[in-house]
């Protein structure tokens, strides 16, 4: 095919990301391991902070331009709203929600502790491939583009390994703390999987990547648009409590292991809306199965999202 920049490159069938057992249809089901309610109410406003921050002001991140306005906006969007927010238990599970507009983030009293990304990270690889590309005045190739297409769209693990290799390994992870402002999280023993973020730093890196600093003013919109094209095995999180109407609207990156060192599932979720961003993270025994953390991530959209 011939060379030259392009905009949407075609997507190609690659093999599924992660090495998990096929998932099951979604299960919509709660698990009563989650019915705890209650670790914090979050306001749509984002005017209160976190537990014990009383009198204090909220921290704020600094503003950037939003730029991700390359689909069609439905008249009604979809926004944070107030809600009890449910808190499973036999595991680790940690969320957080960033406001767009204000900077403000707030989230479970862990918010801060630390987890791997397994597949998540594939998005900054990705968007600093697109970036370092255009900084240096590359041509980018269709064949590179539809292999970031495939690591984002269907987290094609071979994709994701020449990817990580061609931006400089660790370096780019050490680029993404850097660019995107992260205070929690660093590279692990040079596989991207390995990867250590909170749930904080996971709503800072959506920021990033929907405000043009990840993959630069000209690819941001492009690669949102392969956020929202997400499928497969990786297909879930918050915009599962939404309509497939507004479900479209939402980019979105996880990650899902089981892994053989601990024998826990190792879950991260990412949604970026217009004005807003939700991560979480999430280890918990094998025995509970995959669907048990894409559950926990989808409560969290039924807890913090509103069609108005």
């Amino acid at each position: 095919m011939k060379s030259g920049r392009h905009r949407a490159p075609g997507s190609r069938a690659v093999r599924r990301s992660d090495r998990t057992a096929p998932r099951h249809d979604r299960v919509r089901q709660r698990h009563p391991a989650a019915a705890a309610v209650g670790l914090l109410i979050v306001l749509s406003a984002f005017t209160g902070g976190l537990p014990g921050d009383a009198g204090k002001p909220p921290p704020r991140e600094p503003g950037w331009t939003v730029t991700d306005q390359d689909h069609d906006h439905q008249q009604r969007s979809v926004l944070l709203r107030a809600g009890p927010v449910p808190t499973p238990t036999d595991g680790f599970f940690s969320w957080a929600a960033l406001n767009r507009r204000t900077g403000l983030i707030t989230g479970s009293p862990n918010f801060t502790a630390q987890s791997d990304t397994m597949s998540l990270i594939k998005v900054w690889l990705a968007a600093d491939d697109l970036r370092r590309a255009d900084e240096q005045g590359h041509m980018l190739r269709t064949p590179q583009l539809a292999q970031l297409s495939s690591i984002i769209r269907d987290s094609d693990n071979p994709g994701a390994d020449a990817t990580y290799d061609r931006v400089g390994g660790r370096e780019s992870i050490e680029r993404m703390v850097r660019l995107c402002g992260l205070t929690d999280s660093a590279p692990e023993r040079d596989r991207w999987s390995n990867t250590v973020v909170s749930a904080r730093d996971l709503t800072r890196l959506g920021r990033c990547l929907a405000d043009g600093r990840a993959a630069g003013p000209q690819w941001t919109p492009w690669l949102l648009s392969e956020m929202r094209a997400v499928r497969g095995a990786g297909d879930f999180g918050p915009r599962d409590a939404l309509t497939a109407e507004y479900a479209a609207t939402i980019a979105i990156k996880n990650g899902w292991l089981l892994r053989d060192e601990d024998g826990l599932w190792h879950i991260s979720c990412l949604a970026i809306g217009e004005t807003w961003v939700i991560g979480a993270l999430a280890r918990y025994p094998g025995r509970h199965g995959l669907d048990h953390g894409v559950d926990y991530c989808r409560q969290l959209g039924t807890a913090l999202l509103l069609v108005a």
